[in-house]
């Protein structure tokens, strides 16, 4: 139980600062392109009280991580207005990439810290090292599965705000009408569907496969930190 309890910290943490920083960075870059709605109502903050959905955030992730199912989860939106944006259209799509790119770059915060952890603490035979070096582990996995999971063209992902910046006005306008189904689609797509249907999974022939790409480079470079 004790271990279970440990693994389940090991995730969950990494998880939590993953999706806090994931949900501001899209609010910092949207006050700096000129909507200060986020700030407004002081979202702007790494306080994970102001951003944790109990459910989205801790629950179900932490379910699907002990259930060895594909592990998502969310935070509570940061309030963005496209409209207060500088340039809406433009605008929208840099803020929705703001959170990938947020989440990549910690990936590779993560690897040279993992990397600095091997290096200094050598052999020594520790519990917390070993459970310092765990989160470093999974932070790594879960700031790029957040990344690349969210850049999935689906509403209300970052990916379908990115796709809908780039289509021409008029198939824009018709995606964007997907957005009120997009969270029932989500449900259908990512559980129901692989359910009856394995091998349509979206997660394992879309995601997963970059995921082990991108990570394998995280992991090369925090070898290279701890120089073996």
């Amino acid at each position: 139980m004790n271990q279970t309890l440990l693994d389940a910290a090991a995730l969950i943490v990494p998880l939590i600062l993953a999706i806090v920083f994931h949900e501001v960075s899209h609010g910092w870059t949207a006050l700096a392109l000129g909507d200060p709605t986020a700030q407004e109502e002081r979202r702007l903050s790494l306080n994970p009280l102001r951003h944790v959905d109990p459910f989205g955030t801790v629950i179900l992730p932490g379910t699907l991580a002990l259930a060895g199912a594909p592990i998502f989860g969310w935070a509570k939106p940061v309030p963005v207005n496209r409209w207060r944006l500088r340039d809406p259209r433009r605008g929208m799509m840099v803020v929705a990439a703001a959170g990938p790119g947020s989440n990549l770059v910690l990936a590779a915060v993560g690897a040279v810290l993992l990397g600095l952890v091997v290096r200094f603490a050598g052999s020594a035979d520790s519990a917390v090292l070993e459970f310092i070096a765990k989160n470093f582990f999974n932070f790594i996995r879960v700031n790029v599965f957040l990344a690349l999971f969210n850049l999935l063209p689906i509403p209300p992902f970052d990916g379908s705000h990115i796709v809908e910046g780039l289509l021409p006005r008029g198939l824009a306008e018709g995606y964007a009408r997907l957005r009120p189904y997009g969270f029932p689609l989500l449900i259908v797509l990512l559980l129901v569907v692989p359910y009856f249907f394995p091998q349509w999974g979206i997660v394992g022939r879309l995601v997963v496969p970059p995921v082990m790409w991108a990570t394998g480079h995280y992991f090369a470079l925090a070898q290279f930190v701890a120089g073996v």
